[in-house]
């Protein structure tokens, strides 16, 4: 058998095991509704539960394209009764959506203007071209963007950096499988390090501020979670977190390869010389850059502890409803507006280049965003975070195993602030009923919220460095799945080691104001 006519019969094999494994999906979901798991008076919930699973089965195996699988709910939601049309569509114009856009031209104007490399083979330097070292590198760096900025933000920042430092490996003459392997720990290790890092501060990720919100709003007499307070419990989750994943990333999950990468540091060093002087190209996009990572950074005000706050540029009327996504765009449109030096007669970015966006990654969002509206719409969501209500009795730390458990694993598929808009609500009264501190079972779910690594949709982030073409979804899965546990375990044990000196979280007694 000649070698196209045995890569024709494996095409063929693959396309049938899809579609095997695409049928049983559907079946799966066809008999989810009818399982009794769901209310008969609430027929839309069941629904709901068949769509994300089937979506969740094409999506892991891969039956069609990912970006065709997230166009799924524009048919099906409308089809069985759980949204408009309107409605679900509008999930595809979302923000974030605008800010994966507008920050990837600005990382594509890095690139164009060769800025990219030039960063990418200055940090190599500095923290060495063992891949081990570069994916903590890179980690390190992402976390602590991420205390401070979006975590979105943070890997719009990092990827394209280490996008470039993967092909100046290649053109160093490294093996390209070794870049391979190393190229997918290290994208895995910015996008998880982003989330990990959110969870360290109050700001760092908007389910942290939706806890604060709903606290105050679900008990108006609990006292006001300070930023010093949720650091000292955030914090050491965010640094074991991030010390334990490295490991395993570095050590179970990938075998990377323990020779250096780059021929070695003097390698390293003759590319950076062959650059030269930095062109007036790379000053203005680095500058364009810099800007717009500074207005991420600078938006919103910074509360330190109960009478100090230090304003952001969105305390200002005008500007107050500028989202990071419009920023995001005015730095793409100003790309275009700054004339090139190196490319005569053109801008800093051109349309040519611009259509290298992965168009597909704004589908996924899209379609993360609409199965999250219709978790709500459909009350999947509530019933899910009812069922925490029938523990009584069960041992404190129990339960919040549970909880962390559940919260993980369901932002497998929606969106975090969304679900922990849902849900903590509903586990607020939940503890009430179960003669509990709430917030033995809200800090923990938020917590939790940020810590699905297993799919795309899971979070943004995840999004963003699938779109390096770096990673598959059974590659995010498989490192995913272990991430996934070592978060609920630390966020279980550190909460309940730390929950009572940092936040005064007592399992035995019940507030007044929780009454």
């Amino acid at each position: 058998m000649s070698e196209s006519s045995d890569r024709e019969s494996q095409r063929q094999a693959s396309w049938r095991r899809r579609y095997g494994i695409g049928a049983a999906g559907v079946a799966l979901a066809v008999a989810l509704p009818l399982s009794g798991l769901f209310p008969d008076d609430q027929p839309e919930i069941g629904r709901m539960a068949a769509i994300a699973v089937l979506m969740a089965v094409w999506w892991v195996f891969e039956v069609v394209p990912i970006a065709v699988t997230s166009l799924f709910p524009i048919v099906l939601m409308p089809a069985l009764g759980i949204a408009s049309l309107k409605a679900v569509t509008a999930n595809y114009g979302k923000p974030t959506i605008f800010l994966f856009l507008g920050g990837f031209v600005l990382a594509l104007g890095l690139q164009r203007s060769g800025l990219h490399r030039r960063i990418a083979l200055h940090i190599v330097n500095r923290v060495g071209s063992h891949p081990a070292r570069l994916v903590l590198g890179f980690m390190l760096a992402c976390a602590l963007l991420s205390m401070w900025i979006s975590n979105t933000a943070s890997v719009m920042v990092m990827m394209p950096i280490a996008l470039s430092v993967l092909d100046e490996a290649i053109e160093a003459g490294t093996d390209k499988k070794a870049v391979a392997v190393a190229g997918t720990a290290v994208m895995l290790g910015i996008a998880y390090a982003a989330d990990m890092g959110g969870m360290a501060t109050p700001v760092g990720t908007p389910p942290n501020l939706v806890l604060i919100e709903m606290q105050s709003e679900l008990f108006p007499d609990a006292p006001a979670i300070s930023f010093a307070q949720w650091m000292a419990m955030g914090l050491p989750i965010a640094a074991i977190f991030l010390s334990v994943g490295w490991l395993i990333m570095t050590r179970f999950v990938f075998r990377l390869p323990r020779t250096p990468m780059f021929g070695g540091s003097q390698a390293i060093r003759t590319a950076i010389d062959k650059l030269g002087p930095v062109r007036r190209d790379e000053w203005l996009a680095g500058g364009v850059f810099a800007a717009i990572a500074a207005l991420w950074m600078t938006g919103s005000g910074l509360q330190l502890g109960d009478s100090f706050r230090i304003p952001g540029w969105r305390d200002i009327d005008a500007l107050a409803q500028l989202g990071d996504g419009a920023v995001a765009i005015l730095g793409a449109i100003v790309l275009f507006m700054i004339p090139s030096a190196d490319h005569k007669g053109e801008a800093l970015m051109n349309w040519d280049t611009a259509t290298r966006l992965p168009w597909g990654i704004l589908l996924l969002f899209g379609g993360g965003f609409a199965l999250a509206a219709g978790f709500q719409s459909s009350g999947l969501s509530e019933t899910i975070g009812q069922a925490v209500a029938g523990l009584k009795g069960v041992p404190i730390i129990l339960i919040v195993l549970i909880v962390c458990t559940v919260l993980t694993f369901l932002t497998e598929l929606t969106s975090n602030t969304a679900t922990t808009n849902l849900v903590l609500p509903i586990l607020a009264q939940a503890a009430v009923a179960l003669a509990v501190d709430p917030r033995f079972l809200m800090i923990p779910a938020t917590l939790s919220a940020s810590c699905a690594f297993m799919m795309p949709v899971a979070s943004p982030t995840q999004a963003i460095v699938f779109s390096s073409g770096y990673i598959t979804i059974k590659q995010m899965v498989r490192a995913g799945i272990w991430f996934n546990l070592l978060g609920i375990i630390l966020v279980t044990v550190i909460f309940m080691t730390l929950g009572g000196p940092a936040m005064g979280v007592d399992a035995d007694t019940v507030p007044d104001w929780a009454h």
